[in-house]
């Protein structure tokens, strides 16, 4: 599913509702180039949970944990920006611990954290670069994959068009 998404209040509105849909044990990646919008988005995602804290970028922590202020799980936030080493360095942060009573959203995650959970949702934020793009150009293509048997029957198409 993919949409266009065109300011950073439309990105955490989006973040919003795709935390309707979410619950604990969720693994979301977020991909995108720096300055995409995955912690913005993030910061939706915490709104919609109910999570205590400003959502901010752990990018110098590796990873925050946003305790629910209800009765909702928490939102375990992770950069793996600075992490090369994949799931054995991953290990450390006790992940596949948190992964059952968290939602657990890892930046830059791809290709590090997928062996966590067979079912996740892959989230990519593209934006125009290159010459051409006008740098205070909000515009980004947003695409929702769901991986598993716990994402076939979700309405991602509702998220995007919602």
């Amino acid at each position: 599913m993919q949409a266009t998404v065109s300011s950073a209040e439309q990105m955490r509105e989006l973040g919003r509702r795709m935390a309707g849909l979410l619950r604990a044990g969720d693994l979301v990646l977020l991909t995108g180039q720096l300055g995409a919008g995955k912690t913005t988005l993030t910061r939706g995602l915490g709104a919609g949970l109910g999570v205590r804290g400003a959502v901010t970028s752990p990018t110098f922590v590796i990873a925050r944990v946003h305790p629910s202020l209800g009765d909702g799980p928490p939102l375990v936030h992770v950069d793996a920006y600075r992490l090369g080493g994949g799931l054995d360095e991953m290990e450390d942060l006790d992940l596949d611990v948190s992964l059952p009573d968290s939602v657990i959203v890892v930046e830059w995650g791809e290709g590090k954290v997928e062996e966590l959970s067979d079912e996740r949702l892959h989230v990519v934020i593209a934006r125009s670069t290159g010459d051409a793009a006008d740098e205070a150009d909000e515009t980004r293509e947003v695409t929702l994959v769901g991986v598993g048997e716990r994402w076939r029957d979700v309405p991602l198409q509702e998220l995007l068009h919602g």
